[in-house]
């Protein structure tokens, strides 16, 4: 079972039971594991008005994840920031988990749609196959390709703030790497490339530093294209070996699925999604995915309650029983 909603598009799709199709594909981070869903993409409200989706279809949590307090995280991310300034990173990402067990049942079908009205411009997505659930809505677009004119489209994220709040230099500074890096891949593959001026990007209670990018590539060089693109420095940081050995070292959990990606073929487009506000269901408990980037001038208190914040785009919208 999967049911999703593209961004600023509020029909719900599936997808049907052609088997010989492969039309949605969910990739780790680390990219060890794959979450295929087989069929043409087709369009699914009447089917999910008529469906009953409640944690009683998922599996128990025997995880047996601890999260970390926040003392505990506060500690790490001294550390964390001391090997940033040893070993002059511009930016590392780092994460962690958030489980809420505070429930007897969720109903997540009015939590599903919960998210869709919270977040209209984000890609909304829910899925069950059975060993795996997971739900989320996010807005950074990996990369997305138009089959009949070549252009291709990805985008700069980074740095987060609540709306009402000023940008300071540590999210200024945070987001330019990000569209250094891509800026210099899509360079290997093509020559005019349009880059957009930086400008604020608002998702539900917070918002990102945006700056979008196209370019006219060769459809044999997309896949390569993604390849170095994946992970970013918005969900890994830069230089990008060091930062994925050190979010290892650091991070208490694997991440998953969290900050991996969606790709999803459709007749015209080829598109793939960063997935990063999202949670793994369990019939007893939510595992949220959160995390922060990190810089020299970071500070620890700080990005506890940037996560915290973060965290709100799945809790603030489950709906428990």
């Amino acid at each position: 079972m999967i049911y999703f909603k593209f961004p600023f598009d509020e029909k719900l799709y599936s997808t049907d039971p052609q088997q010989d199709t492969e039309s949605i594909s969910f990739y780790s981070f680390d990219r060890l594991r794959q979450i295929d869903f087989k069929g043409n993409i087709i369009e699914a409200s009447e089917e999910f008005s008529q469906a009953v989706i409640t944690s009683d279809d998922l599996l128990k949590d025997e995880s047996h994840f601890h999260a970390e307090i926040k003392d505990e995280y506060l500690q790490t991310l001294h550390s964390v920031i001391e090997v940033i300034k040893e070993e002059q990173l511009p930016k590392l990402v780092y994460s962690r988990r958030k489980i809420f067990r505070n429930f007897s049942r969720i109903d997540l079908k009015k939590s599903f749609n919960n998210l869709c009205t919270s977040y209209p411009n984000a890609f909304r997505y829910i899925f069950n196959d059975g060993e795996h659930a997971w739900m989320g809505a996010f807005s950074e677009v990996l990369g997305k390709f138009n089959k009949t004119t070549c252009e291709f489209e990805t985008m700069s994220l980074a740095g987060t703030l609540p709306v009402s709040e000023a940008w300071s230099e540590k999210e200024i500074e945070e987001q330019k790497p990000v569209t250094s890096y891509i800026r210099n891949v899509l360079e290997n593959y093509a020559k005019n490339i349009e880059i957009s001026d930086t400008y604020d990007h608002i998702s539900g209670n917070i918002k990102h530093l945006r700056t979008d990018f196209k370019a006219l590539i060769k459809p044999e060089e997309l896949d390569f294209i993604i390849t170095e693109l994946h992970p970013t420095p918005a969900v890994c940081g830069i230089p990008k070996e060091v930062c994925k050995r050190n979010i290892q070292k650091f991070e208490k959990f694997p991440r998953e699925l969290y900050a991996g990606f969606i790709r999803i073929e459709t007749e015209e487009n080829i598109m793939y999604f960063v997935n990063l506000r999202c949670a793994r269901l369990y019939q007893d408990s939510v595992h949220v995915f959160v995390g922060g980037g990190i810089t020299a001038q970071s500070n620890p208190e700080k990005e506890w309650k940037e996560t915290e914040l973060k965290s709100e785009a799945i809790l603030k919208n489950l709906v428990t029983i």
